[in-house]
């Protein structure tokens, strides 16, 4: 696969504002529920696995928070456990994939999305050559070093125990290393072995909601084109431009161009710069907005808003405009790349955000439209999901109760007010 643009970095930018894409003959509404359509929020398949739903709608993006687990919960019913044993079983895993970010991924697409994240690992080998002094060779020693350990340990290692196993095989790399965020090269040779399928993170208890792992050896097969990923990222985000794959994948402009057009891409409307698989085209010209609203309580970091990061085409603008929690003061929620809290979401529109308050095990949400009994079910239901089987919904591995509570509280004084 082509090498990314970036590696871990966020890759091109995108704008915004929605832009003249939407213009050319298709409505927002159809496109917002369109997507919320093909991204299985419409509830229509309840009862799917976590390897149906994530081949089907798109990897789900894993920081150390909720997410996961509240996007599987929204598309198919799935509760922790069910989760959490398809992790155990390998019919999912997280593994770096595109930019050399980490991802939720069905086993179909193993080998796809550790080619997809390749680069990433091997940029940052080159970078601690040029700033630290490490040679590659000294990093394949280390590879060879944690393999042989893994190889006679009962089970997973976590990198501590990995650093006394292999001993003068890792290096120290100082204030200079500690500068850069790295402070030896163990990272390195685990950052490369996972990229080529020989070892795996293992969550220690388990739960994607965490960011405590040990080490396994594997042996999993790489590989798959730009074309391949150009093919997956149509089919779980069509319609969508070229900006919006650059995003995704990492690719230079040449690169993502080149891999659309070997996936067949082809506009979803003449004139439109907005691309789909051809074999979805008669699909999206009937498809219609459905009449009811399906609220759906959501991540900030879920698949609707990320495999696009173009905000404001889920936001309407008089959303757009209004003020963020008190951590942002002065600045808009559609100003926003990312959203700030977690969002509530109505046949692909914005139409809420929301947090989860553990000292007193209840939804905090403000809604932009009004209330009803759909609505308030929907909260409901997910409060009783992440009290009972989570026991809080962070938005990333250092989300806490303590710096959510300046949010936690403008949204229960906005929505009381």
């Amino acid at each position: 696969m082509a090498r990314a643009r970036g590696g871990h970095g966020q890759g091109p930018e995108i704008g915004t504002t929605i832009s003249t894409e939407i213009s050319t003959g298709i409505s927002t509404e159809k496109l917002r529920a369109w997507w919320a359509h093909r991204q299985w929020l419409d509830g229509a398949r309840p009862g799917a696995t976590a390897g149906e739903v994530l081949a089907a709608t798109g990897w789900a993006r894993s920081v150390g928070g909720a997410a996961p687990y509240l996007g599987l919960f929204a598309r198919a019913g799935l509760g922790r456990a069910a989760v959490d044993a398809a992790v155990a079983g390998l019919e999912v895993h997280e593994l770096p994939a595109a930019r050399g970010c980490t991802y939720i991924v069905p086993a179909e697409d193993f080998a796809l999305a550790l080619a997809a994240g390749a680069a990433a690992p091997e940029g940052e080998v080159a970078a601690a050559t040029r700033h630290l002094g490490v040679t590659g060779g000294e990093v394949e020693r280390l590879c060879l070093a944690v393999d042989r350990a893994l190889a006679e340990a009962p089970g997973p290692l976590d990198p501590a125990a990995i650093r006394v196993a292999v001993g003068e095989a890792v290096r120290t790399l100082g204030e200079p290393g500690r500068k850069r965020g790295l402070s030896t090269t163990l990272p390195l040779a685990l950052g490369l072995m996972q990229s080529r399928g020989q070892v795996r993170r293992v969550p220690v208890n388990g739960r994607l909601d965490q960011q405590r792992y040990g080490y396994a050896r594997w042996d999993q097969p790489v590989g798959g084109s730009a074309a391949d990923l150009a093919r997956r990222y149509l089919a779980w985000a069509g319609p969508a431009s070229l900006k919006h794959f650059r995003w995704f994948s990492g690719f230079g402009a040449a690169t993502a161009r080149q891999a659309l057009a070997e996936a067949g891409a082809v506009p979803a409307a003449p004139g439109s710069e907005l691309l789909m698989l051809p074999e979805l085209l008669d699909a999206f010209a009937e498809f219609t907005v459905p009449d009811e609203p399906r609220y759906t309580l959501l991540a900030g970091i879920d698949g609707i808003h990320l495999l696009h990061r173009e905000l404001a085409r889920l936001v309407d603008p008089a959303d757009a405009a209004r003020p963020l929690p008190p951590d942002r003061a002065g600045r808009s929620f559609g100003t926003e790349a990312d959203p700030q809290t977690h969002i509530v979401l109505d046949r692909g529109r914005i139409v809420g955000c929301w947090e989860y308050d553990p000292e007193r095990a209840e939804i905090v949400h403000l809604s932009f439209v009004p209330s009803n009994a759909e609505l308030r079910a929907a909260v409901a239901r997910t409060e009783e999901f992440v009290r009972s089987e989570l026991g809080d919904a962070r938005g990333f591995g250092l989300d806490s109760p303590k710096s959510r509570a300046p949010r936690i509280a403008a949204l229960r004084a906005s929505s009381e007010g």
